[in-house]
């Protein structure tokens, strides 16, 4: 018997291609080549009905030139979906083998009835393409990328003492009277445009700085990196001698330009020994010395608050490091004339210690009957903050070292040699949620001091978070050779997925955005996808961690070199990630990596 009589089943209009069945410029553009293609389906008699999709590539124009066998199975190279009821969206996906990223294509539908009838026309075209989030080369076999490479970053200090903004009002500390009722006072306020002329040649030539790179840097600003700060904001200080009348012009004037330094060494070969030590220096430039005063004499009074600290007595010397008084005559000034008084820290710990610093100033003058005024430079930071306080510890490295932990150091991931593996960084980054490593959102090194422990009762470290999220890693058939599984974020900080009680803490990593790198369709390039075996529709963009299939060589390298020893990173330790050769892309838009 032959089918009945009655109407033809219709493809209807609304064709899309996934996932995320999103659009840019009228074609689909799909995230990974397990595509998802659909479009309605009618039939008038209300008889369920199926749909034959047709895949063909097409031409820069977007015109089909050459169907596409997507199906091995099926003579015509078609896919057919399930009967659905009529007024429903019938839908197929494409094996993941059939199509390739970066290929323009276009598809069509043809309806069959359950009553045995079929559509004698296809449908309009639809055109998609794969997407890659990102598109990146192969590794490069050079790269002028410094991964651990740091610059100086201003600093804005939590306790900078008297030292003045420039919309503070005036303010002096003084001396107490004489038996003539004369004082002494003291005012530290931010050096004029006409000193900040003079002293640029001033630090320039100043042959025993600490920090030779405070050269570089504007004055009356703060500076620090790692192992180094370079404090300009103490400013001006105005020494003035007054009579007992206040009304009376002051008797003599002497203003010094004052600049303090901290270098901490984290291991021997930055100059530190065996021991852990930290210096730090006052340079003193004077600017003018009135002559009534007949001589000016600073002492530096630094002040170390540690439980295992040996510290030496501020000794001065001259810009070019000959030794020196602290005692200035009228009549100089300048570089030539500037002091420089510096202190030594040793610390004989265990375990680690943060070290507090506070730093005060006393002047005399020559013409006065041993008046003293002291004038406040503050500390290395509020309780709070600290953020220019030594830690010196025994944990981290070989020998005892130092560092400025409230630096939060920056790793750059070469993405010249690992651009698979930085274009993974790059996209959970700007996409995760907090976006970890960037902004004001650093991440957090797992060190082996952490007090979180596993089930045997040992020191949770990278391996326990990495098994957490990759444990359950089933590779993804990719066309790239042997790949691993990577993670974001990293399994040695407390951002990973695998950290317990972390922010983004997970059971399991099939709770991460799921992604693998694989080859485009033309040319030599490659593309970071959506995987979606377990999220069907790719990432939601709100996991809370990111798992890739990586080449091998890219995951195991990308981040081991971050030199948690050289920067003596502990616990918790503060580090942003930078990926220079994606720095141009923006999130939400397809990019493709360039040479930095």
């Amino acid at each position: 018997m032959g089918p009945r009589a009655g109407h033809r089943p219709d493809s209807g209009d609304d064709l899309k291609a996934g996932p995320q069945f999103k659009q840019r410029g009228g074609v689909w553009s799909v995230v990974t080549p397990k595509v998802a293609l659909q479009n309605t389906v009618t039939d008038a008699d209300g008889d369920d009905a199926n749909l034959t999709f047709q895949v063909w590539k097409t031409d820069s124009s977007g015109d089909p030139t050459e169907q596409v066998n997507v199906n091995d199975e099926s003579d015509y190279g078609v896919l057919v979906s399930e009967m659905v009821p009529s007024g429903s969206t019938a839908k197929v996906k494409v094996a993941y083998d059939k199509l390739e990223p970066g290929v323009g294509y276009a598809f069509r539908t043809s309806a069959y009835d359950e009553s045995g009838l079929y559509e004698t026309d296809w449908s309009e075209w639809a055109r998609f393409r794969i997407d890659p989030y990102v598109t990146f080369p192969a590794p490069q076999t050079s790269s002028s990328i410094d991964p651990t490479k740091q610059e100086p970053r201003q600093v804005v200090r939590s306790d900078p003492g008297t030292v003045l903004g420039a919309r503070q009002a005036k303010r002096q500390t003084c001396s107490e009277a004489d038996a003539k009722g004369r004082t002494l006072c003291m005012s530290l306020t931010r050096p004029s445009a006409k000193d900040r002329r003079a002293l640029t040649a001033s630090r320039a030539a100043a042959d025993a700085d600490l920090v030779p790179w405070c050269a570089d840097q504007p004055l009356g600003k703060d500076y620090m990196n790692r192992t180094d700060a370079c404090l300009g904001s103490a400013g001006k200080a105005n020494i003035i001698f007054l009579s007992s009348d206040k009304d009376d012009p002051p008797l003599g004037v002497a203003d010094f330009y004052i600049e303090q330094r901290i270098k901490a060494y984290p291991n021997k070969a930055s100059g530190g020994g065996s021991k852990a030590t930290f210096r730090q220096q006052l340079i003193a430039t004077p600017l003018h010395i009135d002559s009534a005063l007949r001589g000016v004499n600073l002492y530096w009074k630094p002040t170390v608050e540690c439980n295992s600290c040996s510290t030496t007595q501020p000794q001065w010397s001259t810009a070019t490091g000959g030794t020196d008084d602290g005692h200035w005559s009228p009549g100089e000034s300048g570089n030539n004339a500037a002091q420089i008084s510096d202190i030594t820290t040793t610390w004989t710990g265990t375990g680690k210690e943060t070290i507090d610093l506070e730093w005060k100033i006393n002047a005399t003058v020559d013409v006065g009957d041993a008046m003293t005024v002291t004038g406040d430079y503050g500390s290395s930071g509020k309780e709070s903050r600290r953020e220019l306080a030594p830690r010196c510890d025994d944990i981290q490295g070989k020998v005892p070292g130092c560092v400025l932990q409230g630096f939060a150091p920056v790793y750059k991931v070469d993405t010249n040699k690992y651009p698979a593996a930085g274009a993974f960084y790059w996209l959970m980054q700007q996409n995760m949620p907090g976006r970890p490593g960037s902004g004001d959102e650093p991440m957090h090194y797992l060190g082996k001091d952490t007090k979180v422990r596993d089930s045997n009762g040992d020191p949770w470290d990278n391996n326990d978070s990495r098994q957490k999220v990759c444990g359950s890693f089933k590779k993804y058939p990719t066309d790239i050779g042997d790949v691993d599984c990577d993670e974001f974020a990293m399994a040695s900080t407390h951002e990973s997925g695998g950290f317990p009680g972390g922010p983004n803490q997970v059971s399991s990593g099939d709770e991460c955005a799921q992604l693998f790198a694989g080859k485009m369709g033309t040319g030599s390039n490659f593309g970071l996808l959506a995987e979606t075996r377990k999220a069907t529709d790719g990432p939601s963009w709100q996991e809370p961690c990111g798992r890739a299939a990586i080449p091998s060589e890219q995951n195991r390298r990308a981040f081991n070199k971050l030199p948690a020893p050289r920067w003596r990173m502990l616990d918790n330790d503060a580090f942003f990630l930078t990926m220079p050769g994606y720095e141009h892309c923006e999130a939400g838009t397809p990019c493709s990596w360039r040479k930095a």
